[in-house]
């Protein structure tokens, strides 16, 4: 088996040691010599040692009350630990002879690829330049870890940097390592849970953290590298004013079924982000009014501003009271309505031009080395970023617009809107749509909740149109839906267009997506109020948890074929918005070949997509990492566009048909059918204990019921904590089983090399079924689960069994993750600090459940703390 590097392996000993040491301070030799004991009998437990898996045992049983919670904590950090060094060993100083990281040259080897093939350099650098990708940060699931151990971590990695040079002196290296004991140790002594849940405000500061901490350095690197490339490959510079890679939030936009975000709080987010953009641009204009100190300048800047001795300071300087009026006057903002004076920057252009004037006068005056250095830098992030940082996407449940309206036609003396079929309810919002009077007299006094749309509808009314995204309605399930967000805006004073995505997230959703949007590009008048192209959201967690991955992956793909073909048919720009979250239970993956594997003319140059919770840290939380991130975006979405990915087959078609209507009756057959399911759920997982942890600002349930009631996130987390991973495979074993019952393995492993579909699909279940664990699920269930439920839980152990045969005979592997070596042996060592963890969890939930035991306890505590361990040696949430 390959061996991980020995730099990783060298530091993850280092940061267990130095961990070691705080915890033998605290709680002395005897107790750190359990953990020893501990670890030592998981790792021998797990290569098939009897006297290991006893040593085990014993020693976990040995714990007296008081220790369940540190020695909860100690793994815990251990595995945190070993993520730090794993995101710093990805972005680590390549020695000698070392190849770089292959997303460096992503971009390059694709040009050369694309040249090859027949596209012209100039058109492939326009087109580059013409990338419209937009990440939209989410706050769920939400990071696990606090924020302030975040920040210990990331010092962490700023110190293993530090250290990762071969000429330090002995006194240089002690000295760091001080300085990483003294980091461990201060996130040793840091509560891991929070107190109390987030407000939807304190996300949105976590979200513009990421921004300020990673994205505002990595992203303009990103563009540097772009146009070094283009100009290397096509002899053409990236334009200026190109943003191939923007940013939007939904934190404090999203209120589908989160009472929390509120009409204020959308409004205080969005002043906010001013606030924290007009502050980052104030860093760039003083270090920039410090660098331009040079006196030759070009006639239009002399122009601009005098005989100056120093024009570019001169300029600056104007520029700089601009940004400060701006970040105090959104400060000010966020607490009374306060109007913007003259001197607030209201329009991106206004931000950039004095910046592109300095950069053409360098340039005119020879000095092209400092035009392209940190003023060109601040341009990328102008073109980037903008006055408002992020573009805030608005999200609302169709029922609350269909509520709000039916109180309105209720009170114009119309009837119950509730209760009108569709064609008349398109007839009504059409004409009011074009009538140019109000549909409300002043008069009209609404309910809290109607009330409470209208003045959402409102904020986007007086927010200028550059600072949000899209208006995102859940659970749409008709253009009637679309309608009534437009007409709403419209009553609320919104005088442009702005774009209404229907969120399609359900089996029989996604199956009438396309007849959905089909009537809304030929209903009159419509495309008049289209801002630019027709966007839809394609939901991929509801729709997994509604009807299980293998049919749910199916139906995304041909709500997108259709789609696809019924905006082409009406000569309209499609841009599909794609939900996802982390985890594959929730359409989660590598982000290269999921874009890759989408139906051929889905990516056309634009792709908008969902980055969700704990993924922003793992993906984007470090400079290094953002970059190496953002370049497999750029890679993959012109790839994409310039070289899809077959059509599939139609005996392919008719193969994968098959599979998505087994799959989703075997899936539905337990979770929704089998009687016992809710019952053995929500005892062999710690479903009901997620409710405790405070993770997002938003409750883990829509409304009260059973699993349909849950959102997807914590459906996802429960079962992941547990190792069986049940959303995630379940209705694909049954689906391979007759698929290869019916002799279809040769057309299934022809679909795996030649269709990149299907071949995403089988990998990503790999890679979720490697991480599952029947033994640890049965003991779940061994200790939690009444007698009558086991007969289930062994039922589904058997189900997941059979899931991995099927897998691996398709793959023609001895075991999953084969051909990955490094993988599996990664997975070996974290399951040394994850066995003891869910060992202790599960005796935690026990004891939990007792009617004694009292909120914020030890018990309580330790237990919560064993959630997230769990979570961080998986690296995933929901």
């Amino acid at each position: 088996m390959a061996k991980i590097d020995v730099r990783l392996r060298e530091n993850v000993h280092l940061l267990g040691e130095l961990l070691g040491r705080t915890i033998r301070e605290q709680h002395g030799d005897l107790f750190f010599e359990k953990i020893e004991l501990i670890r030592k009998g998981a790792k021998a437990a797990r290569q098939g040692s009897a006297d290991g898996a006893a040593q085990l045992a014993a020693t976990l049983d040995s714990l007296s009350e008081g220790e369940l919670l540190p020695m909860s904590r100690a793994f815990n950090q251990f595995l945190n630990l070993a993520n730090i060094a794993e995101q710093y060993h990805r972005v680590r100083r390549h020695r000698e002879g070392e190849a770089a990281p292959f997303e460096e040259s992503m971009l390059s080897g694709l040009l050369g690829r694309l040249e090859a093939a027949g596209h012209a350099p100039r058109q492939l650098a326009r087109q580059v330049a013409q990338l419209d990708i937009e990440l939209v940060l989410t706050a769920h699931p939400t990071e696990v870890s606090r924020r302030t151990l975040i920040q210990k971590y990331d010092a962490i990695t700023a110190q293993l940097a530090a250290r990762d040079h071969a000429d330090l002196s002995p006194g240089e290296r002690a000295r760091i390592e001080l300085n990483l004991q003294r980091l461990i140790a201060e996130a040793w002594h840091t509560e891991e849970i929070r107190r109390s849940r987030p407000t939807p405000l304190e996300e949105a500061k976590w979200g513009f953290a990421t921004i300020e901490g990673s994205l505002w350095q990595a992203l303009p690197n990103v563009l540097r590298q772009t146009d070094a490339i283009l100009r290397n490959a096509a002899g053409q510079p990236l334009p200026l004013e190109a943003a191939p890679i923007r940013f939007a939030s939904w934190m404090g936009g999203d209120r589908d079924g989160n009472p929390n975000v509120t009409a204020k709080v959308s409004r205080t987010v969005l002043l906010l982000a001013r606030e924290v953009a007009a502050g980052l641009y104030l860093r760039d204009i003083d270090d920039l009014v410090t660098t331009l100190s040079m006196q030759n300048a070009s006639e239009e800047l002399r122009a601009r501003v005098g005989d100056s001795p120093e024009p570019y300071r001169q300029l600056l300087k104007g520029l700089r009271e601009r940004l400060l009026a701006t970040r105090d006057w959104a400060r000010m903002a966020q607490e009374s309505e306060l109007p913007p004076c003259e001197r607030v920057l209201q329009e991106n252009a206004e931000l950039s031009e004095p910046l592109a004037l300095c950069h053409r006068s360098l340039h005119a005056c020879g000095m092209h080395v400092i035009a392209d250095g940190a003023l060109l830098d601040c341009l990328r992030r102008v073109a980037t970023f903008g006055l408002f940082l992020v573009r805030l996407d608005i999200r609302q449940d169709a029922l609350w617009h269909t509520a709000a309206l039916a109180e309105i036609t209720e009170y114009l003396g119309l009837g119950d809107y509730r209760q009108w079929h569709e064609e008349r309810r398109l007839a009504f919002l059409s004409a009011e749509l074009e009538n140019p009077r109000p549909l409300l007299p002043h008069r009209y006094q609404p309910s809290p909740q109607t009330a409470e749309v209208l003045a959402t509808c409102a904020v986007i009314a007086q927010a200028p149109a550059a600072s949000l995204g899209s208006y995102v309605i859940s659970m749409a399930r008709s253009a009637s839906d679309v309608l009534a967000v437009q007409l709403l805006l419209k009553e609320a004073g919104l005088d442009r267009p702005m774009r209404v995505a229907p969120l399609f997230e359900t089996l029989d959703d996604l199956n009438a997506a396309g007849q959905v949007i089909e009537r809304l590009l030929t209903l009159p008048g419509y495309r008049a109020h289209l801002a630019g192209a027709q966007e839809v959201m394609i939901g991929y967690s509801d729709s997994a948890k509604d009807a299980g991955t293998t049919a749910a992956a199916w139906a995304q793909y041909r709500a997108q074929e259709a789609l696809v073909d019924i905006c082409a048919r009406h000569g309209v720009e499609l841009l599909l918005f794609h939900g996802r979250g982390g985890s594959v239970g929730r359409g989660g993956g590598p982000a290269h070949a999921a874009i890759l594997s989408q139906p051929p003319g889905s990516v056309k140059g634009r792709f908008r997509t969902t980055e969700q919770g704990e993924m922003i840290r793992f993906k984007f939380g470090l400079p290094g990492i953002a970059e190496q991130n953002l370049n497999i975006y750029l890679a993959a979405i012109l790839e994409a566009t310039l070289l899809p990915p077959p059509m599939p087959e139609p005996h392919w078609r008719e193969v994968m048909e098959r599979l998505a209507c087994d799959g989703v009756e075997a899936y539905r057959s337990v979770v929704r059918d089998h009687p016992q399911f809710v019952d053995y759920f929500r005892q062999a997982t710690p479903e009901q204990e997620l409710g405790r942890l405070p993770l997002g600002s938003r409750p883990a349930k829509r409304r009260e019921g059973g699993v349909q009631s849950l959102r997807a996130i914590p459906w996802i987390f429960a079962w992941t904590q547990t190792r069986l991973m049940l959303p995630a495979w379940l209705g694909w074993e049954r689906a391979l089983e007759n698929a290869l019952d019916r002799g279809e393995q040769q057309v299934l492993e022809s679909m795996r090399r030649q269709w990149p579909f299907f071949a995403t699909r089988i990998d990503m279940l790999e890679m979720v079924l490697a991480k599952t664990d029947a033994e640890i699920a049965g003991r779940y269930d061994a200790r939690l689960v009444d007698e009558p439920l086991l007969e289930l839980g062994a039922r589904l152990r058997d189900r997941l069994s059979r899931a991995v045969r099927a897998v691996t005979g398709l793959t023609g592997q001895s075991q999953l993750l084969a051909h990955s070596p490094e993988t599996l042996e990664a997975f070996s060592l974290r399951n040394t600090y994850l066995d003891p963890l869910h060992l202790m969890q599960i005796e935690l939930l026990a004891r939990s459940r007792q009617p004694d035991v009292l909120v914020d306890s030890p018990l309580e505590q330790a237990l919560l703390v064993s959630v997230a361990g769990i979570a961080a040696g998986l690296r995933n949430t929901g």
